[in-house]
């Protein structure tokens, strides 16, 4: 079963739980004549819209690219989430406001033996529901299951409190609902909050994990002929979409073909292995005993003993323009880029008297 119909069928498991948690209530309340515990079987039913909108969402997301999305639709999936971490937030406050009224002024709940089972019964399904869903969004890389899930926990969490709440009142007389409420609306509230920065950050475009970077660069990097990985960028079009570039060192000695052949080589690996369709740029690196190979480890030599420089890279001379050009990677301390250049000019173009350098600021992207 692919990602989406794992998806697809936690969810419907979540609506099916929910229907019949409704379904069990709202016979319970008619059979006691409890008009609070049928109205709390609606609103068990509305909590399947979380799993309705975990549906649609992943479902539009596999539409095919078209001309105007050429990337396909899977950000949908970060937009589910994003609704559903939004309904969190809005039961959260809704709570609060709630509890904040019991505070001010309480009212004495009353509890009977009906009530008290339908409110175990709640707890139980919707602990397990909750787990079920948040475990296999983040099995899945699913921020809309987990959000789906975390709801469902919180429901559970609430219904806790209304049940100690209840224990408190009928063992010393004391009601607890506004207190415990509060505190737990404000939990949910925070914990809404972060599920929303996750599909922002995807949709802002947050960079991938630094392993996923280390790793690309130890499988680059084992390809014959490759002596340097650099300018890793990878960005999602969706759970299931990525888009990539690097570049390479390559001896300056290869001809057209071969690089052709290493570039293909690496395209291939990187979407065999982990899905990113991958563009390779290449940097030819100076070898033999000439005026290029001279330059090169003039320049790249001063600059990589600079205490600012991360790393340095594309080296390259224009003969017919007598001009260097190479690419930097200043540290976090470097915010002026072209002040930065200029002082970096002034050193280094004593070394290389006949000749312009060209200094280029890269950053980095993805470590």
């Amino acid at each position: 079963m692919d990602r989406s119909s794992q998806i697809i069928k936690t969810s419907w498991i979540g609506i099916i739980a929910n229907v019949l948690l409704a379904a069990f209530k709202a016979a319970v309340g008619l059979l006691a004549s409890s008009v609070a515990i049928v109205m709390d079987a609606v609103n068990n039913l509305s909590d399947a819209l979380s799993s309705v909108i975990t549906i649609v969402g992943t479902k539009l997301s596999q539409r095919p690219a078209d001309r105007q999305h050429p990337f396909g639709f899977g950000r949908i999936e970060y937009f589910s989430a994003i609704i559903i971490a939004v309904i969190v937030l809005s039961a959260g406050v809704t709570s609060l406001i709630e509890s904040v009224k019991k505070i001010i002024e309480p009212t004495t709940p009353s509890y009977s033996t009906v009530t008290l089972i339908v409110i175990i019964v709640a707890i139980v399904v919707k602990l397990i529901l909750g787990r079920y869903v948040k475990s296999q969004g983040e099995k899945l890389s699913s921020d809309a299951l987990i959000a789906s899930g975390s709801d469902a926990l919180f429901d559970a969490i609430i219904t806790l409190a209304t049940l100690i709440s209840a224990g408190v009142m009928l063992l010393w007389g004391v009601s607890l609902d506004g207190i415990l409420g509060a505190l737990i609306s404000l939990v949910i509230i925070k914990a809404g909050f972060e599920m929303l920065a996750s599909p922002v950050n995807e949709l802002l475009g947050a960079k991938v994990s630094p392993e996923l970077v280390s790793q690309i660069k130890r499988e680059v990097a084992d390809f014959d002929g490759v002596h340097g990985v650099f300018d890793i960028i990878v960005h999602n079009y969706g759970p299931d979409v990525l888009i990539g570039s690097l570049h390479v060192n390559v001896p300056d000695t290869m001809d057209a073909h071969q690089i052709h052949g290493l570039t293909r080589r690496i395209s291939e690996e990187m979407f065999a292995r982990h899905g990113i369709i991958m563009t390779v740029g290449i940097y030819a690196v100076a070898t033999g005993d000439n005026k290029r190979a001279q330059l090169q480890h003039t320049v790249m030599q001063a600059l990589a003993a600079h205490e600012h420089i991360e790393q340095v890279h594309g080296f390259y001379y224009f003969e017919d323009e007598r001009r260097v050009s190479v690419d930097i990677v200043p540290d976090l301390t470097i915010h002026d880029d072209a002040a930065f250049i200029q002082e970096l000019t002034a050193e280094l173009q004593p070394l290389i008297p006949d000749d312009h350098l060209t200094i280029v600021i890269d950053h980095n992207y993805t470590e």
